[in-house]
């Protein structure tokens, strides 16, 4: 499906980037394959976001106007899928796809008659990427689940050092939506591209995202493999262990984080800190609960700025703890052009975070499509379907 001008004016375009030319077809709206056609997008694919058409019954889910990246650069239809011309419409974008993405429980997109088999049926070379909590069989497929259920089948909470209370703490981010589900599932699709443009063929992709949290936390999971040892929180360095790696509460009760593992690091942080002569005892575990005495309270002696500015740049691998306000105005982000501009058709001008990874377009500014509008009868007639019939669909209110 080559790209064009859209239908809305208010649409706009991906940026400039390796994936420019595929398109990709997310059912998705929120979660780890929304994260996913994030990725896509601001790597240069034009998504579509496939949302159903309006209904009195109850108003479809939609994610706040900021919230990924306010689905800039990507294009918006709505189709009834349980219409069969809304089926057909759906197929019909299908065919000229390069990437379908959907998240819905296992067997669904089956039923529906949009499934892999009636897709690649019409579309040999589709790469069809399904997204669920615990992949697509197996005794768990169909249980439900968000972020801190597949972060706690997949052993991440468990390694996680346990608050007063023993119990693990809650995660800062969606880890698992966004790496281990919706990083896993970009690169999934990312291969499989690459594959079938040397073989021809698509191919179908069930992500699991419990499997990617396993993948996250694969070094305690082998070492347990291939040892037998039970691993937990305290077993290792990365795991609380040794007072080089941790976080300490500075003077003005903000924070910092010491991951000084090296010995030349750890001996670099006594030296500064005034204890030169705990350096020769930095794996001793005897003396851990002593070096963290210590470290406690020289840190607690002046605020964590202070403590930054004298140690961060003397290789001690100390860096602050920021609140989120702080890290959108950080120099180093800020040097790095991760904040850009964003012009959202009813909600004004507001700063969000840019293309981020590396060689994507890191742009300062874009505008975002309506989310009243849709791309609907254009892209449909741009796949193939003459006027006559969308304007059916349309009538019948299967498209929108």
């Amino acid at each position: 499906m080559a790209d064009s001008t859209p239908s809305t004016g208010d649409s706009i375009g991906p940026p400039p980037g390796p994936l420019a030319g595929a398109t990709v077809l997310d059912l998705s709206t929120v979660g780890p394959a929304a994260r996913c056609t994030r990725l896509l997008a601001d790597y240069g694919a034009r998504v579509v976001k496939v949302g159903p058409v309006p209904s009195a019954d109850a108003a479809p889910i939609a994610p706040q106007y900021f919230a990924y990246s306010g689905q800039r650069g990507m294009r918006r239809v709505q189709m009834d899928l349980k219409d069969d011309d809304g089926r057909a419409a759906f197929l019909a974008l299908a065919a000229v796809a390069d990437v379908v993405i959907e998240s819905f429980r296992p067997g669904v997109v089956d039923r529906l008659g949009i499934g892999y088999e009636a897709v690649s049926a019409r579309n040999p070379a589709i790469v069809y990427c399904s997204t669920s909590g615990y992949g697509q069989d197996g005794p768990h497929a169909h249980w439900a689940g968000h972020d801190i259920d597949y972060l706690a089948v997949g052993g991440y909470l468990a390694m996680s050092t346990p608050g007063p209370d023993g119990a693990p703490p809650l995660p800062g981010a969606t880890v698992a939506d966004a790496a281990a589900g919706g990083m896993q599932a970009a690169l999934a699709v990312t291969a499989a591209l690459a594959g079938r443009a040397s073989s021809g063929r698509g191919a179908y992709l069930d992500v699991a995202v419990a499997e990617g949290v396993l993948w996250l936390t694969s070094l305690a999971v082998d070492e347990h493999l291939a040892t037998g040892v039970d691993i937990a929180p305290g077993h290792d360095v990365l795991s609380g262990r040794y007072a080089c790696y941790g976080l300490y509460a500075c003077a003005d009760k903000k924070w910092v984080a010491v991951g000084a593992i090296e010995a030349k690091f750890f001996a670099n942080l006594c030296r500064a800190l005034g204890c030169p002569e705990l350096a020769t005892l930095q794996l001793d575990d005897e003396s851990q609960p002593a070096i963290r005495r210590v470290f406690a309270a020289a840190f607690a002696t002046r605020n964590r700025d202070e403590w930054v500015a004298a140690l961060a740049g003397e290789d001690t691998c100390v860096a602050p703890v920021l609140e989120v306000a702080e890290v959108v105005d950080d120099p180093q982000y800020s040097a790095r052009r991760v904040v850009g501009v964003a012009t959202h058709p009813e909600r004004g001008t507001f700063r969000q975070l840019a293309p981020l990874l590396a060689g994507m377009d890191r742009t300062s500014s874009c505008r975002l499509p309506d989310a009243q509008a849709t791309d609907t009868e254009h892209l449909l007639k741009e796949a193939g379907v003459d006027g006559e019939t969308v304007a059916g669909w349309v009538a019948r209110g299967v498209v929108a």
